[in-house]
């Protein structure tokens, strides 16, 4: 525990003296992104562009955290175990790329579609089932215009990938 915590602030720390555009808290065991780095990082929030939070054990985000980085373009959020995105998500109006692959999401996050700025999203090795994005159509649509086909389907199962791009062939 103390290695993970060490691990952390050595990180942020890094970033704030270099003063990069980028967190990385990847691989540090984090079951939630830790208040102490609002506090942390506050002085520098705004120019933190890309946050990487993958493969640590993390259950959910909370709004304060797009609240806090406003000016976010990237956000690496692989292989968590989150089944969910704080509605603040949509609020990410500079969010550009999101990765939610290799989490326990089964239903796709809309207020993503509120996102204009997204053009990238992963969301392989999910749980998303087919039936969950024939009820998504608004989604869809927003998906297929706005990331021209950048919406990452593999490794969703065949069958449920294989009716999800029925799904978009069909009404769209």
């Amino acid at each position: 525990m103390a290695q993970a915590v060490a691990k952390v602030a050595r990180r942020i720390n890094d970033t704030m003296e270099e003063g990069r555009d980028s967190l990385d808290l990847s691989d540090c065991g984090l079951i939630s992104f830790p208040d102490g780095v609002f506090k942390m990082i506050r002085s520098c929030s705004e120019n933190i562009h890309k946050i990487s939070l993958a493969d640590n054990q993390i259950k959910a985000l909370s709004n304060k955290f797009f609240l806090t980085f406003t000016q976010l373009r990237e956000l690496d959020l692989q292989g968590n175990v989150l089944t969910t995105l704080p509605d603040a998500i949509g609020e990410a109006q500079h969010l550009q790329i999101i990765n939610i692959s290799r989490n326990n999401l089964s239903v796709f996050p809309e207020r993503l579609t509120d996102v204009k700025s997204l053009k990238q999203i992963s969301v392989e090795e999910n749980q998303i089932t087919a039936s969950t994005w024939d009820k998504r159509t608004a989604s869809l649509s927003f998906m297929k215009q706005k990331f021209q086909n950048s919406l990452d389907l593999r490794r969703l199962g065949r069958s449920r990938r294989l009716q999800c791009e029925r799904t978009v062939r069909e009404k769209y």
